[in-house]
C-alpha cells in the first residue's frame, strides 16, 4: 500500500481473502486549491492532470493498474454497469453503480456528501460500487446492484455491504416534501427524520441505507462514522461548499477490487 495515500476500511469485510478496498478522502493527492488535495473526480473544474495522478495514486495503493481503477459519469440513478473489460474514464458510460468478476478491475464510486456503498460475495468472487444519493437510494439504487451481482453469480446470503463516509444526520436538512417522499416509500421511515426549524427536518440517510440493504436479506452490512460535511477538512463536501459559497467541489473515491494473486 502506498503510505502517501491514506485511506480507510470496513470492519464488514475484516477476514476477506483476495480483497483490495479503501475509502479515500481528501488527503494524499496534488490538486490545489479548493480541490485540495485528492479530488478524483473528472466531473469537477480541477485540472485533468490533477485528477488523473490522484487517481493513478489511489489505483497505486488499492494495486491495481491507473487505467482499471473504473468510474461512471454518476447522474443519480439506479444504473448499473456490468465491467468486463476496462473504459476511458475521461468518457465513461453513464450509471450509478459498477459490479464485476474480474480481478484486477477497480469499482469506484465518487462522492462528495452522497453515500457511497461498497459490496463483496466473498464465495462467488462478485463485487460492486454504487454512488447513492438520496434520489438513487430512494429509487433502489443498491438493489439494482445487487441484482446485478446476483447475475454474476453472487447469492444474497453471502453478500457483504459497507457505506463509507457521507453526509450525517446532524447536517442533512431537508423540506416537507423531501421527507414526504421517503414516507410514500414506507411509514416507517418516519423515524430517521428529526425535527429541526420550521418546517425543517434532519434525515439519517445512513440508518436509511442500512434498513434498505437488510430488507434485501444480504450477510451483513455496516456503515462507517464518517461526516463529510462535519469533517469537510478531511472529506470533499458539496454541502459545505455551498454553504460557504465556494463555486465547485472536489470528489472523495471509494472503490474496491479482487486481487489478481
Amino acid at each position: 500500500m502506498n503510505p502517501h495515500t491514506p485511506f480507510i476500511t470496513t470492519p464488514v469485510f475484516d477476514g476477506i481473502q483476495g480483497l483490495s478496498h479503501g475509502f479515500f478522502g481528501r488527503d494524499g493527492g496534488v490538486s490545489t486549491g479548493k480541490y485540495a488535495s485528492l479530488n478524483a473526480g473528472h466531473g469537477s473544474e480541477d485540472e485533468t492532470k490533477h485528477v488523473l495522478i490522484n487517481r493513478s495514486r489511489v489505483a497505486k495503493t488499492l494495486g491495481a493498474q491507473g487505467k482499471a481503477l473504473l468510474s461512471v459519469h454518476q447522474h443519480h440513478s439506479t444504473d448499473v454497469l456490468v465491467a468486463t473489460e476496462i473504459w476511458d474514464n475521461l468518457t465513461p458510460p453513464k450509471g450509478d453503480a459498477i459490479v464485476t468478476n474480474v480481478a484486477g478491475i477497480a469499482c469506484s464510486a465518487l462522492a462528495a456528501d452522497c453515500s457511497p456503498v461498497l459490496f463483496v460475495d466473498p464465495s462467488a468472487r462478485v463485487i460492486g460500487a454504487a454512488h447513492a444519493g438520496w434520489r438513487g437510494a430512494l429509487a433502489g439504487v443498491t438493489d439494482t446492484t445487487i441484482e446485478a451481482m446476483l447475475s454474476l453469480g453472487a447469492t444474497r446470503s453471502n453478500i457483504h455491504a459497507a457505506i463509507g463516509p457521507c453526509l450525517s444526520q446532524a447536517h442533512f436538512e431537508v423540506g416537507p416534501e423531501f421527507v414526504e417522499s421517503f414516507l410514500s416509500e414506507r411509514q416507517d421511515n418516519h423515524d430517521l427524520f428529526i425535527a429541526g426549524n420550521s418546517d425543517r427536518s434532519y434525515f439519517d440517510i445512513k440508518s436509511y441505507l442500512e434498513r434498505k440493504l437488510r430488507r434485501a436479506s444480504i450477510s451483513a452490512v455496516k456503515a462507517l462514522p464518517q461526516c463529510t460535511y462535519g469533517q469537510n477538512t478531511g472529506y470533499f463536501s458539496y454541502r459545505h461548499n455551498s454553504h460557504n459559497h465556494i463555486s465547485d467541489y472536489g470528489r472523495n473515491i471509494s472503490a474496491i477490487m479482487l486481487k489478481t494473486e
